[in-house]
């Protein structure tokens, strides 16, 4: 079967192709800029012989030229890994937001994409685009099963002990305010990835989402039961651009004090926030480059953000009544061995012990990078929403 899986964000595109059942992809690919000049498609194609890269440079004025430009290089001769878009079978596309709606992968229907539509108030900045690259990729694509994978599905476990929020229960019952969390399909892959490893199906696990966007959660057997993200993608951990966890006090300060309406205190806390606000980089590589010349900001920030971290593995430890692992994954998570030595640092009485000389050490594939006597295994394992998008949108469809 083939499954193309489609991420479409507000201005790109992300995209692999599966011939099922093999979870190599035979090509993938990202198309950025979309709207804007000069618009990029990277695509790659891999094969026995190696992986071919194909760079194209043009101006995509909206998402359906986009995915026409797609379309046009998975058949494209001499590139082309189809004959005709006609032989995808299935579209897995990923949804940032379900609300209490969508609780598993659903096949796209008329009225699906109506709710999806709807659910864009909780997620303003995701959920549109997702909406869009439904309607071109079935124009595209019209003889597959489309399929919506969200990725607040794998949080919908939680007890409501840990979703609701103390206000008056009406804001739950008529408008849907409560914890939904996100990075959902990753949470679920490591996850699962870290049980098969382990051999251990009752493991208390915790996953540690290091990215630009950063997220964990509790996973107690397989099952989701807490996680640090929200109503929106904008609570919890310190992120590249967004503040995290705050006293919302300083909205009242900030709006009452300072001026601010709004529309500017949701783009100074989702955009000029996190590492951004508190070091002018966003990106860990950078921050990095100014602690080793010195820079104190960005040496206070790298130490606020792991004891953030640090914070929730205590809390989630607790939560669960034991704990058998933590999951490093993402961009950060997997790349990042000076931060996960900062996160394990001064947690022996967790049962936590790093081997510094594994965690320096880089590899590809899930590895164990704790010392033989930790009581509980340090993991990096490399997610693969992509993946877990084709596997969803296969069970589904041979069910």
């Amino acid at each position: 079967m083939n499954i193309f899986v489609v991420n479409c964000g507000s201005s790109s595109i992300k995209y692999q192709l599966f011939k099922w059942p093999s979870e190599e992809p035979i090509c993938s690919g990202l198309v950025e800029r979309i709207g804007l000049e000069n618009s990029v498609i990277t695509h790659k194609v891999y094969t026995s012989a190696g992986e071919q890269v194909i760079k194209r440079v043009l101006d995509l004025p909206d998402h359906e030229a986009g995915m026409q430009e797609v379309g046009a290089l998975l058949t494209e001769p001499g590139i082309g890994v189809i004959q005709n878009p006609e032989e995808i079978e299935a579209v897995g596309h990923r949804i940032v937001h379900g609300g209490e709606s969508f609780v598993q992968t659903t096949i796209v229907t008329p009225e699906v994409k109506e709710e999806i539509k709807r659910l864009a108030i909780l997620a303003p900045l995701h959920n549109p685009g997702h909406y869009v690259g439904i309607n071109v990729a079935q124009k595209i694509f019209s003889k597959a099963t489309h399929v919506v994978v969200f990725d607040t599905a794998f949080h919908a476990t939680m007890p409501e002990k840990a979703f609701r929020y103390a206000i008056p229960e009406s804001f739950y019952t008529d408008y849907g305010v409560r914890v939904y969390g996100f990075h959902g399909t990753s949470h679920k892959y490591v996850s699962e990835q870290a049980i098969a490893y382990l051999e251990k199906p009752d493991a208390k696990i915790i996953t540690i989402h290091l990215g630009n966007g950063c997220s964990m959660a509790a996973v107690d057997a397989g099952v989701c039961v807490d996680t640090s993200m929200g109503l929106g993608p904008l609570d919890g951990l310190i992120m590249g651009t967004r503040c995290g966890n705050i006293d919302p006090s300083v909205v009242f300060f900030l709006v009452s004090q300072l001026g601010y309406d709004i529309a500017q205190v949701d783009n100074l806390f989702n955009k000029q926030s996190g590492m951004l606000g508190l070091t002018g980089f966003s990106d860990m590589r950078d921050i990095l480059k100014a602690i080793d010349a010195g820079d104190e900001k960005a040496k206070l920030a790298y130490d606020m953000y792991a004891y953030r971290i640090k914070k929730y593995i205590g809390s989630y430890a607790v939560a669960m009544n034991g704990l058998d692992a933590i999951i490093f994954t993402a961009g950060v998570g997997e790349n990042d061995d000076y931060l996960r030595e900062a996160v394990c640092a001064g947690m022996d009485f967790t049962g936590i012990k790093l081997d510094t000389e594994k965690n320096h050490k880089r590899a590809k594939g899930l590895r164990e990078v704790n010392l033989p006597d930790s009581k509980v295994k340090v993991l990096i394992v490399p997610t693969n929403e992509e993946l877990e998008i084709a596997k969803e949108c296969f069970e589904l469809l041979e069910k």
